[in-house]
């Protein structure tokens, strides 16, 4: 499995769905990512979350088509988001869709790890890919 990082810049546009009382609610974002280093693309997608009434409690899902370059071959995938914030199920789980992969990244399949330092957006991508050196 090969495996690249950089970073990233992402810009989230809001919509309440559903607002409940304290700051709760349904929110959609639109998605706008652009990807630096081995992967050079960039991403769009919407993104559903609903926040509790306990700041660092949510949950999020999103599904997002990635489209530029990751190590110099050109093409598309869609990775799908699922994250919970606060309790015994927190953490994050990204994965690169089954049979999402176009032009020269089809047959691609792993995953994604974002973090965040020093406020700023990085990505871990382990993947494979049939043909690649």
């Amino acid at each position: 499995m090969a495996k690249v990082s950089g970073e990233f810049d992402v810009k989230l546009v809001p919509e309440i769905l559903a607002e409940g009382s304290e700051g709760t609610g349904i929110e959609r974002m639109t998605l706008d990512k652009h990807y630096h280093g081995a992967l050079s693309a960039t991403g769009r997608g919407e993104f559903l979350s609903f926040r509790s009434p306990v700041p660092t409690s949510a949950v999020y899902v999103a599904i997002e088509k990635v489209d530029g370059a990751l190590e110099e071959r050109a093409g598309s995938f869609i990775l799908q988001h699922a994250g919970v914030m606060g309790g015994e199920f927190a953490g994050l789980r990204i994965l690169i869709a089954p049979d999402s992969g176009t032009g020269e990244l089809e047959g691609i399949h792993g995953t994604l790890n974002i973090r965040i330092e020093n406020g700023k957006h990085y990505y871990d991508l382990d993947y494979t890919l049939p043909g690649r050196d």
